[in-house]
């Protein structure tokens, strides 16, 4: 028995209907040619702040949870003993730039006169042991003293001629000064003081902790009173903006996607809204898709590990945050984006 007409008609319509439906669902779900959609996870950056030398914690300036700015201060170490060093190396450092000075300066006149004298007083000294020598020789020729007179002439006259020569070497020096070795001797000593005070005030300085970046406080992991060393983390920070998304590329578009690239980023929480990005990294090698991620028909395939940058000024996408990223081949989205977009 044939179908009649009326029913032919209802069956095509249904057709139509069902047809038209598929395709629609078809065209919504699948995204356009010239995209791209791959799926992961928000990731951020952290930073273990800690302070650089060791000491006693004297105050916490945050909280878990707060926003710092680059350069705010997070904390502070008690400075006494950091202070002692830096005013003894102070003292140091003055007594030696005096020492260089007093070099420099040279002998002073007065010094140079008072060589002169001894000089000359150790001159006349010497006149009078040869004349002393000379009575003491007659006298002993004529044997009017013994022969032991004489020879205490003679060593006195051998005192004074060395009392006189090392008068007027003194004389000589004074005239000419300090060496030169003296004096490159207290520069490299005076350079040493000045470094050393330097350093002592670089320590002074690192009592105090400030923001490496702008981020958040995620982790308050000591309190004041605890003693802290540069290997123990006192703040664990999160840069989170801007944010990246680890996701994997297949390996089949790895020729149409560049670094520099924009993307847009979605989240189920934020239904609607898409966030800006820009392909920041892609890995020179090829890996198997993570089986947390994927079904066992895909695991077999290469990937290629991708970050999607995404700036983040109102700390909306966080941590382990799901999302879908789809990357624009077409058009300007190739336009690469500057330094620092999130600037």
């Amino acid at each position: 028995m044939g179908i009649s007409k009326k029913k032919r008609i209802v069956i095509a319509a249904a057709v139509l209907v069902v047809g038209g439906g598929l395709a629609y669902w078809l065209t919504r779900t699948q995204p356009p040619s010239n995209v791209l959609t791959i799926y992961g996870d928000v990731d951020i950056r952290q930073v273990q702040s800690a302070f650089n030398d060791s000491g006693r914690i004297l105050d916490l300036t945050v909280e878990e949870g707060a926003t710092v700015k680059k350069g705010d201060l997070l904390a502070e170490l008690d400075p006494a003993r950091f202070m002692d060093t830096v005013a003894r190396d102070q003292g140091q450092l003055a007594s030696q730039q005096q020492i260089l000075r007093r070099l420099l300066a040279g002998s002073r006149p007065e010094e140079i006169a008072e060589a002169r004298a001894q000089a000359t007083a150790a001159q006349a000294t010497l006149a009078n042991a040869r004349a002393t020598w000379r009575r003491q020789r007659e006298l002993v020729a004529e044997q009017f003293v013994s022969r032991q007179s004489l020879d205490d002439a003679a060593a006195a006259l051998k005192t004074a001629r060395a009392n006189l020569d090392h008068a007027r070497q003194a004389l000589i020096l004074a005239i000419k000064g300090p060496r030169e070795e003296d004096i490159a001797a207290a520069r490299g000593r005076l350079q040493a003081d000045q470094a050393s005070l330097a350093f002592a005030r670089r320590e002074l300085a690192d009592t105090r902790l400030y923001a490496p970046a702008d981020a958040v406080v995620q982790d308050r992991i000591l309190e004041p009173g605890d003693m802290t060393t540069p290997a123990t983390p006192v703040f664990t920070l999160a840069i989170d903006d801007p944010v990246w998304v680890r996701a994997y590329l297949p390996e089949r578009a790895l020729g149409r996607v560049r670094t520099g690239m924009k993307a847009w980023i979605m989240s189920d929480s934020f239904p609607g809204q898409r966030f800006p990005g820009w392909i920041g990294f892609i890995s020179p090698t090829a890996e198997f898709t993570p089986k947390s991620v994927e079904t066992p028909e895909l695991r077999t395939e290469l990937v290629y590990r991708v970050r999607v940058y995404a700036c983040n000024p109102g700390h909306r996408l966080r941590l382990g945050m799901p999302v879908t990223v789809d990357i624009p081949l077409g058009g300007h989205s190739q336009t690469r984006l500057s330094a620092h977009p999130c600037g």
